[in-house]
């Protein structure tokens, strides 16, 4: 079944405005948590591992942070199918209620000095769940945000999708300096790291609010009425769409490689490894990330007049040139500098987050596409976006060398270029018409 369904009238603005922001906060609300996590790395090593080897502490929580992504592919096999029976609506509630839920929980948790090795379990098995529940909220998200947008300006509408998550990693960044500079180190080590994961709860009660009083999409709508939901729609997206999946994860290497390392790896970097001090770094990524909110929907803009692969590989060849120049400037542990290389990378990530959001769902049939997009997304996250700070610190940690991220990133934009451009070009195209691949079988 080729799972193509003729859409009903198209939404209108209001309604449209509506769905787009219940999406956002619920993405907000995923990346307000993990980024949460990313910023208080630091303060979370001497919180809940020994105090008496720093940099194991610190890659122990960061290998905790990186727990939650290899949990996500369980969340998109067994929640993300529920976009496809259920519907886009009724799984977000979910995700986005468990989420904002497991982040609150990280608040109060005792530390290692209160109850020794029950402290980093109790961590692993919260950040467990948070991942769990992640597995489910972009595949229906993003979908849920391409079947309100008309085909013309998909590429607009679904980037505001993408400003919502910056828009997470902004307030974790906000919250966290504004603490960081108000605070002592030990208040901030005794209490003040809990205040931004339980600001998670009434962040997340929002956005459930806001995702129940919507209708759901009309594509999903018009599934229904046909009676043409996907009874298994793992087994359809594995079986009929398997390249499709792996193009969706090839570029989501690309994606969430440079947002972890722009937007979560950074401040360690800056502070662990150039020597600035914690509320300078998370300063300086908050002016990045600013910049990267506001560039976001330009892109989306114009994705929509040259297309989605132009935007992407421009973004690869940026990194490729650029990657290094940027770090070299970073390097100089001066916060002008080190502010002008991060501004770098921030306008060579700016294309791909413009774009990602309008592509992805765009790769498949609407019957299967919340599954689809969850699928590809999330185990790519899980190997690779997770385990990036991770395998940063450790290598930079081995070698001494302050350009690690740099060839990486490198490397992971030559790599991206294979999907890139095997993807179709969806712009401007019928969502439910999709462009065939070079092959639908690997």
């Amino acid at each position: 079944m080729s799972g193509t369904v003729e859409r009903e009238p198209r939404s209108t603005p209001a309604v449209r405005r509506r769905a787009v922001t219940a999406a956002m906060i619920g993405n907000a609300t995923e990346w307000y948590d993990y980024a949460t996590y990313g910023y208080l790395a630091v303060v979370l090593a001497t919180v809940f591992f020994p105090p008496t080897a720093p940099v194991l502490s610190l890659l122990a929580s960061f290998a905790t942070f990186a727990v939650a992504f290899v949990v996500r592919p369980l969340g998109a096999f067994l929640l993300a199918p529920l976009n496809d029976r259920i519907g886009r609506k009724r799984t977000l509630a979910i995700t986005i209620f468990t989420m904002a839920g497991a982040t609150c929980v990280i608040g109060v948790l005792p530390g290692y000095g209160a109850i020794g090795v029950l402290a980093p379990i109790a961590l692993v098995l919260t950040r467990m769940v948070q991942g769990f529940a992640v597995g489910g909220e972009y595949g229906g998200a993003s979908t849920f945000v391409v079947e309100y947008a008309p085909d013309a300006r998909r590429g607009f509408w679904a980037s505001w999708l993408e400003c919502g998550a910056i828009g997470g990693f902004l307030l974790a960044s906000g919250l966290t300096t504004s603490l960081t500079y108000a605070l002592s180190d030990a208040a901030m080590h005794s209490w003040g790291w809990r205040v931004p994961f339980l600001v998670a709860l009434p962040l997340g009660l929002i956005g459930l609010y806001l995702r129940l009083r919507l209708t759901d999409t009309p594509s999903f709508t018009a599934l229904t009425e046909q009676a043409a939901e996907a009874r298994a729609p793992v087994r359809e997206v594995l079986t009929g769409h398997r390249l499709r999946v792996v193009i969706c994860g090839g570029i989501v290497v690309y994606s969430s490689i440079g947002t972890y390392v722009l937007l979560t790896y950074m401040p360690s970097y800056l502070s662990r490894n150039l020597g600035m001090s914690s509320a300078t770094a998370q300063l300086l990524v908050f002016v990045s990330g600013g910049v990267l909110t506001a560039a976001i929907p330009l892109a989306g803009v114009l994705s929509d007049r040259v297309g989605r692969r132009t935007m992407l590989i421009a973004a690869a060849v940026g990194y490729v040139v650029l990657a290094y120049p940027a770090f070299w400037l970073i390097g100089q542990a001066r916060w002008q500098p080190a502010l002008a290389g991060m501004l770098i990378l921030t306008l060579c990530h700016v294309p791909i987050l413009g774009t990602t959001t309008a592509t992805l769902p765009a790769l498949f049939p609407a019957r299967v596409r919340g599954t689809g997009v969850a699928i590809g997304y999330n185990v790519s996250f899980a190997v690779f976006g997770g385990t990036a700070p991770l395998l940063m610190t450790f290598v930079v940690n081995a070698t001494g060398s302050l350009f690690v991220p740099a060839f990486y990133l490198i490397l992971v934009a030559l790599i991206a270029l294979v999907p890139i451009v095997m993807s179709p070009e969806t712009a401007g195209k019928p969502l439910d018409r999709f462009p065939e691949v070079s092959s639908d079988v690997l």
